[in-house]
């Protein structure tokens, strides 16, 4: 397998700017996931490595070779494109077969068999393979696609959001079945996806990507606990983090992070022992925005000390957990609660900020400031790593 790095690559469409700058650094053989919202750039990026599309600047590197004018067939690599590219006069079988057979990975029809017929079996698929790709539904199609790049021994894979149109419990599955395969084959993959569950239980490592440009490469826990600025947080997460705007104030030995209540300012008291905010001491008050992930806000229907009224707006069932959202003085805050819980729309529920777990971005650059307990969490995001 190999190496994949990206130095500086820049691709214009016209007047828009698909890439700005890419750079990354893919280990041999690791499983590397490139996160964000749809637009951002992740589908170019892999059309970059495969050939497919030639950047005006930067350089692609496989194993340290610059391989920007070799042509695709060239490259060794396999994709799965996310619109299946199928050829629709050819069963499942001779597809999954077709680049066996060419001139440039020319394989006997008995090692072909064997490796399409593993290939379906992965894929769930055995009985498909005399259909034509007009006779499979979409979902159906995905997995031939995908189906077609495990029978290949590539230098890499590259995978554009490949369960896209699978199943829920297909979806879950092949989840663990790449993961598996990957391990198994000691292969490098680079997958798209804008799934958040997709990105943390696939990824050796994350690259977050905004806009044609990477924002942050780190493992799940280390973006998802120690995200580098607000949109990153608000991406990592379902449901998404609650963010209050605010400031932090010091009022003798005491912290304090103040809120704007229904117009009127509200003092969440900080752990004595959060050392992160000490460096802000100095400037006396710092306007601040706090996150809060949904599971680390307290509810309850009774008043009590701390608490806050807030009004339901909708109560959501999700499967294993249900969300509530509540209105509070002009925010709305999401909650984790247990299913089967009877909850009317408009009644009234006290909610208290677990500041203790909350992270906090500066105002104006939204970029991350700390957290409560920083180090606890960069040490584990050093053993996952």
């Amino acid at each position: 397998m190999a190496r994949i790095q990206l130095e500086n690559v820049k691709k214009k469409f016209g007047k828009v700017t698909a890439l700005d700058g890419v750079t990354i650094d893919v280990k041999d053989n690791e499983f590397f996931v490139l996160f964000g919202p749809a637009g951002a750039g992740k589908t170019t990026m892999l059309n970059c490595i495969a050939g497919i599309t030639l950047p005006e600047e930067g350089l692609i590197k496989f194993d340290g070779e610059i391989m920007n004018l070799v042509d695709p067939a060239h490259r060794n690599v396999a994709m799965t494109f996310e619109n299946y590219a199928l050829y629709p006069q050819m069963t499942v079988y001779d597809n999954m077969a077709a680049a066996l057979r060419s001139n440039l990975y020319k394989t006997d029809e008995a090692t072909i068999k064997e490796k399409v017929y593993k290939a379906a079996k992965i894929m769930k698929m055995e009985n498909l393979l005399e259909r034509l790709p007009s006779q499979l539904s979409n979902g159906q199609k995905q997995r031939v696609a995908m189906g077609r790049s495990l029978v290949r021994n590539p230098n890499v894979f590259l995978m554009d959001e490949p369960l896209a149109h699978l199943d829920a419990k297909l979806r879950n599955s092949m989840r663990t079945e790449l993961k598996k395969i990957q391990a198994d084959l000691g292969s490098t993959c680079i997958y798209v996806t804008h799934d958040f569950l997709e990105a943390m239980a696939l990824g050796d490592r994350i690259a977050i990507v905004k806009e044609g440009r990477i924002v942050q490469v780190g493992s799940g826990d280390e973006i998802y606990y120690l995200p580098c600025n607000k949109f990153v947080a608000q991406l990592m997460g379902e449901p998404q983090i609650n963010i209050i705007a605010g400031k932090m104030m010091v009022n003798g030995s005491q912290r304090q992070f103040v809120i704007n209540v229904l117009g009127q300012e509200v003092a969440l008291p900080m752990p004595e022992d959060a050392p992160l905010f000490a460096k802000l001491d100095q400037l006396g008050e710092v306007s601040l925005e706090m996150g809060l992930r949904p599971q680390n806000i307290a509810y309850r229907f009774e008043p009590a000390e701390g608490y806050f009224k807030a009004t339901v707006y909708s109560y959501e069932s999700i499967g294993n957990k249900s969300v509530i959202v509540a209105e509070c003085g002009g925010y709305q805050v999401r909650m984790i609660a247990p299913n089967g819980l009877h909850v009317d729309i408009d009644q009234a529920v006290y909610v208290k900020p677990d500041v203790g777990h909350a992270m906090f971005f500066d105002g104006q650059s939204e970029n991350f400031v700390g957290r409560y307990a920083e180090a606890d969490y960069r040490a584990l995001a050093n053993e996952e790593a």
